[in-house]
């Protein structure tokens, strides 16, 4: 389960009964990272903000605070919930604060995100975007560390998807990708041929992966990566959301479908938005893919040929998720989150995921 901390600020209300999901939702299961080779650790102050400069950071952007702080669940970034007193500038009661982990991403980077999302909503798309700070843009800057306001969006995760909301989904997705196509986000990471880090990223593994497995490890991850790199040559590359999962969909009582954090928004193949949210990973056949691609069909061709990307992309994720968690490991968090890290148990498992892929592709 996803871990919720709360900060008791000027006495928050205790509303751990209720089941709402906020603007950033983060699980677990639901990660997806573009990993740039050896990241810097983030300074001590990322580790330990506190409240008085959170708060300080909100009031210094005009906002008025009541001192209410609620972190939100996210291991990649520091989120809070913060209660506000109405104004004239800003009449909503509750904003959500993203402090961006250091040496990630860059202020442009961030930029492409925000303006991404601007144009989604412009086009009548439900998602939340970022407010414009006191320095005329979306991102702000603290010790160090990038910081941006979204707006506050009340939602459920849905508890069961029926083929009916597949067919919502592709349809959100269809006009998604409409929209995406018009252009590239110059500062944002390509998942291209070679255009992104996935051998350094081979080559920062290599000695953590235990001995035993280490060569069907790399043998298989580097058949999955000539292959993505071979597909990828042919294959035309949009902006896309690049980590929707279920998760990252939430169900809203009047926008109905709302879809959030653009945190690993990347140009990449379309199928890249679409097989995590399928039911599994033989999907083609089922009722839930038909409707999704009813749904997105209305809108635009279903890139079908795209298709055997996706044992690729999984291949792909499956890696980069080891990457993510290694070039986190001096974050005092992650140790305690995934005390099977570096253990032969987990690499075995790694392995066998991977050496699983890679056998179907030789079969093909």
């Amino acid at each position: 389960m996803p871990i919720l901390l709360k900060y008791r600020v000027l006495g928050v209300r205790d509303s751990h009964k209720e089941t709402i999901y906020d603007i950033i939702n983060v699980e677990l299961l639901a990660i997806s990272r573009y990993i740039p080779p050896m990241q810097k650790p983030p300074s001590l102050n990322f580790y330990q903000l506190s409240p008085d400069a959170i708060l300080n950071c909100v009031e210094k952007n005009g906002f008025i605070p009541t001192g209410e702080i609620l972190q939100l669940n996210s291991y990649e970034n520091r989120v809070f919930n913060i209660k506000l007193e109405p104004s004239s500038a800003y009449p909503m009661t509750e904003i959500i604060a993203k402090f961006y982990r250091p040496g990630r991403w860059s202020r442009e980077t961030l930029l492409d995100e925000h303006a991404f999302e601007s144009e989604l909503k412009h086009e009548s798309l439900a998602v939340a975007t970022a407010y414009t700070m006191k320095n005329g843009t979306t991102v702000d800057e603290f010790d160090g560390i990038y910081f941006t306001f979204f707006e506050k969006i009340r939602g459920r995760l849905l508890q069961e998807l029926m083929p009916v909301h597949f067919k919502h989904m592709g349809r959100w997705l269809g006009q998604l990708h409409n929209i995406a196509e018009r252009s590239i986000a110059l500062n944002r990471p390509t998942l291209g041929p070679s255009n992104d880090s996935k051998w350094a990223v081979l080559d920062q593994l290599y000695d953590q992966v235990s001995p035993e497995v280490r060569g069907e490890y790399f043998d298989a991850a580097e058949l999955i990566f000539s292959r993505l790199d071979e597909l990828l040559l042919d294959t035309k590359l949009i902006r896309t959301h690049g980590d929707l999962h279920r998760g990252n969909i939430l169900e809203s009582p009047t926008d109905g479908f709302v879809v959030v954090d653009f945190d690993d928004f990347v140009n990449g193949p379309s199928v890249q938005d679409v097989w995590m949210l399928m039911p599994d990973t033989d999907f083609q056949e089922t009722d839930e893919f038909k409707q999704f691609v009813l749904g997105y069909e209305e809108l635009r061709h279903f890139p079908f040929h795209e298709l055997p990307l996706i044992p690729l992309l999984r291949g792909y994720r499956i890696i980069n998720y080891a990457a993510w968690i290694l070039n986190r490991w001096s974050d005092p968090s992650f140790p305690k989150i995934f005390p099977e890290f570096n253990t032969y148990k987990y690499w075995a498992e790694e392995t066998e995921s991977l050496t699983r892929i890679a056998r179907a592709l030789d079969q093909e």
